[in-house]
């Protein structure tokens, strides 16, 4: 398992009388980054009492950072929301950066930075450090877009040993599709080797894919990428769930379908 590489005495934690919502604000200096990176994470109340809870990684889309997934997509109202329900069980959610370079990193290993193993080991290691709860229980990764994009690439190629379950939405499938949405040349990914595509990762770990989900809007110009992923997983008979809903690549779609996402884990991560 690869190793997190973060400076522990620099880890700067928001104090808990200024927190509000079950918000925790996060900082560290990483290793892997060269430099630090943000976290912010949604505890819910019941964590405390509790000896162990499932923990969720939520990686954002391009132009975002730690905060879009909370101040953008209302995942901690949905979250509080459907456990107060009962839909799902109490369950930590930390939504760190992407490193920060450019107009997004892709979540990829590179010269200036492994920013895969910043998702891979480092944020894992920091959520069992702030949150103990979470030390033995499972882990699910998820994303939107090029965060989308990481979760279905990082959790192939990692696999079930480091993540019990997948779960994206509007995601590109492959790095040329990230190249859309950046002004960076793709020469300015410098280090960048080997396929980055879904399908290729996927097929390599076919054997050892965590359970597997991801849905995208029927207005999204990814529609016909992910309607081309699902037929090649069904042609290789990797068990997944897709999902279209109408919508558009868009934080109200997120918004909504992130509700399915957390449904989806409530079943498929052990707690």
């Amino acid at each position: 398992m690869m190793a997190p590489l973060i400076d522990w005495p620099k880890l700067e934690l928001s104090d808990p009388l200024l927190e509000w919502g079950g918000l925790r604000f996060v900082t560290v200096k990483s290793g892997h980054l060269h430099g630090r990176g943000d976290l912010l994470l949604y505890v819910p109340e019941a964590v405390a009492r509790l000896s162990r809870v499932p923990a969720v990684i939520l990686l954002h889309g391009v132009y975002g950072s730690a905060w879009s997934w909370a101040l953008k997509g209302a995942v901690h109202l949905t979250a509080a929301r459907l456990i107060a329900a009962g839909e799902i069980p109490p369950m930590v959610l930390a939504m760190p950066s992407d490193g920060l370079w450019g107009d997004g990193t892709g979540y990829l290993r590179q010269d200036r930075a492994d920013y895969e193993a910043w998702i891979a080991a480092d944020v894992p290691a920091v959520v069992r450090h702030v949150v103990p709860q979470t030390a033995g229980g499972a882990i699910g990764l998820s994303g939107l877009s090029m965060g989308g994009y990481a979760a279905l690439r990082v959790g192939a190629k990692y696999g079930r040993t480091h993540f019990a379950a997948i779960s994206a939405h509007s995601a590109c499938t492959k790095l040329e599709d990230l190249y859309e949405f950046v002004t960076e040349a793709p020469e300015e990914f410098t280090g960048v080797q080997g396929s980055h595509a879904v399908m290729d990762l996927i097929f390599a770990q076919r054997n050892n894919v965590p359970a597997l989900r991801f849905d995208c809007g029927t207005e999204d110009l990814l529609l016909e990428r992910n309607r081309a992923l699902s037929k090649s997983l069904q042609a290789i008979h990797v068990p997944h769930e897709y999902a279209e809903f109408p919508g558009g690549h868009t934080w109200e779609y997120w918004r909504e379908h992130v509700a399915d996402t957390l449904r989806f884990f409530a079943k498929t991560l052990p707690c």
